[in-house]
């Protein structure tokens, strides 16, 4: 019966692309601690989840540091770019390397959280559900898992509705249970996304130490902050199935970076190549996640189905199959999409970043990156 589902590409559906996207559903908690067997250290409170991802939020502080930014560039013109005197500072110093130090090994906890998470979830295309099953796994984030036991949300009925007629995997709340395992929002993506979304805003003191040094910050690294809390937030907003690998891979990038800046800050010598690889992988991120991501939008498949029917004081029960679409809501189109549109001059601006760093230029030489 498995061997009889089908993977498909097609047009979505034009009611997926709707701006500004319906509000509903309302983002799900992740589980707390101890009710289920769901990796997450800490409880994390519903209504403390909730506040962080108002849309007031991340466009609040993404307008307060942008305008920041343009000021303090302005002032460090101004005065010939010369480093604070904090800069020159020892407890300064010790600043810089702790807080790459914590970024480093933030990253790399959230990095393992991931991976563990994407162990345990995503379907082998060996297994007996084959393609479809692995296509329903990184698709269909709630629910049991298993092709065709996924709960998405029937933005027609308005409501959380399982996959299969016949399975009831929702909770008291006619919310996705959270004591079921084996799908991404429980397995971790709701506890480590948020916190990585929330991780977002503290990254911004990257640009501070910039400044600090009587340096002026790039288009490049404003609009990469800026834009970062944006969609990270519209991912877990949305709940929007391809933001655990913006997660997974930025995080192992991260992790990889800000032990970088370690070594940078204590002086330590870093070999070219590790820093132009760096770079390499961080444009290969964006490229991979944006076709990743898309993708998501054309991508349909069958799930085997039952259903019942009362004949002569008897109820049969026929088997069939059912198409499916791997994205449910104009939510999770918007968060894909706005991924798409942010990370295309993105990768244009490391682009040229890594042209005009490791490329000698006309006059000799390459810039230092």
């Amino acid at each position: 019966m498995m061997s009889s589902a089908t993977v498909r590409l097609s047009l979505s559906d034009s009611t997926m692309f709707q701006f500004p996207p319906r509000s509903e559903p309302e983002t799900v908690p992740p589980p707390a601690p101890g009710s289920t067997l769901a990796a997450s250290p800490f409880s994390i409170p519903a209504s403390t989840f909730h506040a962080a991802l108002d849309l007031r939020v991340p466009v609040t502080i993404g307008c307060i540091y942008a305008t920041a930014v343009a000021m303090l560039n302005a002032y460090n013109r101004s005065h010939g770019n010369k480093p604070w005197r904090i800069s020159k500072s020892r407890a300064f110093f010790w600043f810089v390397v702790g807080h790459n130090v914590l970024l480093a090994t933030y990253s790399g906890w959230t990095f393992m959280g991931m991976l563990r998470a994407a162990r345990r979830t995503v379907c082998n295309p060996l297994a007996p559900a084959g393609l479809a099953g692995t296509v329903d796994s990184l698709c269909k984030i709630h629910g049991a898992p298993g092709l065709g036991n996924a709960i998405a949300y029937n933005r027609t009925m308005s409501r959380w509705a399982s996959e299969s007629p016949l399975t009831n995997l929702l909770g008291t709340a006619g919310t996705p249970d959270p004591a079921h395992l084996g799908r991404f929002w429980n397995e971790g993506l709701a506890f480590y996304g948020w916190l990585f979304y929330l991780s977002k805003f503290y990254e911004v003191v990257d640009t501070a130490i910039i400044i600090a040094r009587g340096k002026t910050s790039s288009t490049l690294q404003t609009y990469h902050h800026a834009g970062a809390m944006m969609c990270m937030w519209s991912g877990i907003r949305y709940m929007s199935p391809p933001i655990w690998m913006f997660v997974f891979v930025n995080s192992g990038i991260h992790a990889l970076m800000y032990a970088y800046y370690t070594l940078r800050a204590l002086s330590v010598a870093v070999p070219q190549a590790l820093k132009r690889s760096l770079t390499t992988m961080q444009i290969m991120q964006f490229l991979f996640g944006a076709s990743y991501a898309a993708l998501h939008s054309f991508v349909s498949y069958t799930i085997p189905i039952q259903t019942s029917r009362l004949e002569d004081s008897a109820v049969e029960h026929h088997a069939g199959y059912q198409t499916v679409s791997c994205i449910n809501t104009s939510g999770q189109t918007f968060a894909i999409w706005s991924n798409v549109l942010y990370l295309a001059p993105l990768t244009v601006l490391f682009v040229r970043f890594f042209v005009q760093s490791y490329f000698p230029s006309e006059k000799g030489g390459s810039k230092a990156p």
